[in-house]
């Protein structure tokens, strides 16, 4: 099946494999906030237990070398009018989204130390986004 639009990841190599998967977990649920219309339908096995429903389409990972690399993704997204969830080191040492939001306040956008960034547009968009990304290994 083919989407009219793409989600990706943009996520920082040098992470440690838990923070990397942290990262995609909180990106994920900012893609699916601010589009809920790309939630499917809930989920039931074979036996009637029902589960949760998934984004509906595939999320594409990109690793990205450095946070210069994050940094070109996110300019290359706000130029094209893509708003994108982001992750930055500094929530890492953080325990609550308020303090993840304050974290982000206190940070110009160029001194954002970022680790991660989540956006869904439109296919062709997010091309011209992530291009010269790899997908992450």
């Amino acid at each position: 099946m083919q989407f009219d639009t793409k989600i990706a990841l943009i996520i920082r190599n040098d992470l440690e494999a838990w923070q990397k998967l942290n990262v995609a977990a909180f990106l994920s649920s900012g893609v699916a906030a601010a589009f809920p219309e790309c939630i499917g339908a809930p989920y039931e096995d074979g036996s009637a237990t029902s589960y949760h429903a998934l984004i509906g389409q595939p999320i594409l990972i990109y690793g990205a070398p450095d946070r210069a690399a994050l940094a070109r993704a996110l300019d290359r997204a706000l130029s094209r009018n893509v708003k994108p969830a982001l992750y930055t080191e500094d929530m890492f040492k953080t325990t609550h989204d308020e303090a993840n939001r304050a974290a982000v306040k206190a940070v110009a956008r160029p001194d954002l130390n970022l680790v991660g960034l989540a956006l869904r547009a439109e296919r062709k968009v997010v091309d011209k986004i992530v291009d010269g990304l790899k997908f992450h290994a």
